[in-house]
C-alpha cells in the first residue's frame, strides 16, 4: 500500500480537505485496506491546503475520478467500455503503474452512493480556474461518448455538474458541440449563431483561443495537455469551417 500511499500523496493539494477529503478517507479505509493510515498522516500535514487556492496536479486527477464516476452511473448502466475508457486515459496521461492506483480508488467512488455532487463541484469551483474547470467537463463529454452516443441522461447529468462549477451556458454548449457532428456544431463551438456578422465571429474565435488556450493548463504538468490541445483543436477547426462557408 506505501506505492498507493505515495501516489496519492503526490501533488494533491486542495482535495485534501472538504467533502473530497472525507470521502477519500472513508474510500481508502474500506476499499484500500492499510492506506487509511498513511492518507490521515496526509491530511494532518495539509491543514491549510483546503484554503489554498492553488491547484495541483493530484486535483484534476481526483477531482476526475469523482466525476467521471457521476456520468459512467447516469444512465444506471456501468458500461465496460466507458470503464475502459477512464482507465486508457489515465494509461497514457500517467503510465500504467499510476493508472492502476488511480482505477482503484476509482472502483471505490463508483460505488459510493453517499456523497453529494454539488458538494464536491463546490469545493472544486472555489479551487480550480475557470480553464480547469472548463476541461473537466470536456473530459467528461469523452467519457459519454466512449460507447459511441451520448445519452439524454448523460448531457443533463454534465450540464448540472456545468452549472454547479460556474460554466457558462455558452461555454457548455459550446463543448458539448465539440461532441457532435452536424451543420451547427461550428457555431455553437465559437459561441455564435450564423445571423452573426464577420467581425463578431472574428472577435468571438479571438477570445475562445484566449480563454482555452492550451499553455493555461501548463500548471498541472504536461500529462493533461492533450486534452487541452484537443479541446484548442476542434476550436481551430470551427473557426476553418466557418471561414470556408462565409469566404472570410
Amino acid at each position: 500500500m506505501k506505492k498507493f500511499a505515495n501516489w496519492l500523496g503526490a501533488g494533491i493539494g486542495f482535495v485534501a480537505g472538504g467533502p473530497i477529503g472525507a470521502a477519500l478517507g472513508y474510500l481508502i479505509g474500506s476499499v484500500l485496506k492499510g492506506a487509511a493510515s498513511d492518507y490521515s498522516e496526509f491530511q494532518e500535514n495539509n491543514t491549510n491546503s483546503y484554503t489554498d487556492k492553488t491547484t495541483q496536479a493530484g486535483d484534476f486527477e481526483i477531482s476526475l475520478l469523482f466525476l467521471s464516476a457521476v456520468v459512467i452511473k447516469a444512465d444506471g448502466k456501468i458500461l465496460q467500455k466507458e470503464l475502459d475508457y477512464v482507465r486508457n486515459y489515465f494509461v497514457q496521461m500517467y503510465g500504467k503503474d499510476r493508472a492502476n492506483n488511480a482505477f482503484k480508488l476509482f472502483k471505490g467512488i463508483i460505488n459510493d452512493t453517499s456523497l453529494s455532487t454539488q458538494e464536491v463541484c463546490t469545493q472544486i469551483r472555489n479551487h480550480m480556474t475557470a480553464e480547469s474547470r472548463a476541461q473537466l467537463v470536456h473530459f467528461l463529454f469523452s467519457i459519454a461518448k466512449a460507447d459511441g452516443h451520448v445519452a439524454d441522461i448523460e448531457v443533463e447529468t454534465i450540464k448540472a455538474i456545468a452549472t454547479y462549477l460556474y460554466i457558462s451556458p455558452a461555454s457548455f454548449e459550446s463543448i458539448k458541440a465539440m461532441f457532435y457532428e452536424n451543420s451547427e456544431s461550428a457555431y455553437q463551438i465559437l459561441e455564435i449563431s450564423k445571423s452573426d456578422d464577420n467581425d463578431t465571429i472574428k472577435k468571438a474565435y479571438r477570445r475562445l483561443v484566449k480563454e482555452h488556450h492550451p499553455d493555461k493548463l501548463a500548471h498541472l504538468g504536461e500529462e493533461h495537455m492533450k486534452g487541452a490541445q484537443e479541446k484548442f483543436q476542434k476550436i481551430q477547426e470551427a473557426y476553418e469551417t466557418v471561414k470556408k462557408e462565409r469566404g472570410i
